[in-house]
């Protein structure tokens, strides 16, 4: 046998040792990983989770990459007081609510921006792409600004989709703050009660009412600590409410009939929603149903016949 007859089975040989040298350094990294968890847990006293031992050194590389951006975005960003309030504001409402989150996102902004923007000029010049310099520049300028303003979307949707669950989540809460007021407790009590009972079936609310009732302990006035829950929440019929609140509390209304009209009217506005959603589900189906559902079944269908016509057509030209 010549030596390249020994080729094959040298690189089998070598793809075996591969494979379990990997494995070996994958048990042995699990492994570890467990022994960090057991011996953080007898130090602490607190269960630890096997996963975050797991994640440990994705979560060390995801801390570097958040610096890098915060460093840029503290270059690079907006120095404008307005506008850095409006940008704190946009996250805080979406539920991003760590101090460096302006900076950070500014940092993503940029660095997305040129990441596209220069991939694109890469693959122009050393990746055989064929334009002319009119058309790269356009491209690279495109490029650019989709990713400078694509952040600024998908913040957008995310600040729509807190609010729609918060409007959903809403009136349960009216509800229990009903039954907790007319059962005699406070406000303040009753909403400290709710955020507890809503932790998992509204989460949303439920942590909106506790950063409230936070504020609360922490000596703020009842007017300013809902005034700040319609701000950071930005939702219109929360703002509706705490005026009320506001409103009851100055004037010595019923805070019990004011939430039970309010709840009300809550409830048929998601019941409103909910139909609104069912009334749209045709239309949205129309499009899938045509363009997928409906060729596939001619196909099906007539298929068959189509290929006896050929057959016949055929045999009638012959």
């Amino acid at each position: 046998m010549s030596g390249s007859d020994y080729l094959p089975l040298f690189a089998a040989c070598l793809a075996f040792v591969s494979v379990l040298l990997a494995a070996r350094g994958l048990m042995g990294y699990l492994g570890n990983a467990s022994a960090a968890a057991r011996l953080k847990e007898r130090i602490s006293g607190r269960p630890q989770r096997r996963r975050d031992s797991l994640l440990a050194p994705l979560a060390g590389l995801g801390r570097a990459l958040t610096a890098h951006f915060e460093r840029i975005g503290a270059k690079v960003g907006p120095r404008d007081a307005a506008e850095l309030d409006r940008n704190r504001l946009a996250l805080i409402q979406a539920g991003l609510r760590t101090r460096n989150a302006p900076v950070l996102f500014q940092g993503v902004k940029v660095f997305l921006a040129v990441l596209l923007g220069g991939g694109f000029l890469a693959a122009r010049f050393f990746g055989g792409l064929e334009l002319s310099v009119l058309w790269t520049c356009l491209g690279a300028a495109f490029l650019a600004v989709l990713g400078a303003y694509a952040p600024e979307a998908w913040l957008r949707r995310k600040v729509e989709a807190r609010r729609r669950r918060v409007a959903d989540e809403l009136p349960d809460a009216l509800d229990l703050l009903v039954v907790c007021v007319e059962s005699g407790m406070g406000l303040d009590q009753a909403i400290d009660r709710v955020c507890t009972e809503l932790v998992l079936s509204g989460p949303v609310i439920s942590s909106e009412l506790k950063l409230m009732t936070l504020e609360l302990r922490a000596g703020k006035a009842r007017a300013d600590a809902l005034r700040g829950l319609s701000e950071r929440v930005g939702l219109d019929d929360l703002s509706s409410l705490t005026s009320l609140l506001v409103q009851a509390d100055v004037f010595g209304i019923s805070v019990g009939r004011t939430l039970r009209v309010y709840s009300d009217a809550m409830r048929t506005k998601r019941s409103q929603r909910a139909e609104e959603l069912a009334a749209k589900l045709p239309v949205k189906l129309l499009l899938p149903l045509v363009g997928f559902i409906l060729p596939a079944l001619f196909v099906t269908i007539m298929g068959p016949a189509g290929l006896t016509f050929i057959e016949v057509f055929a045999k009638v030209n012959n």
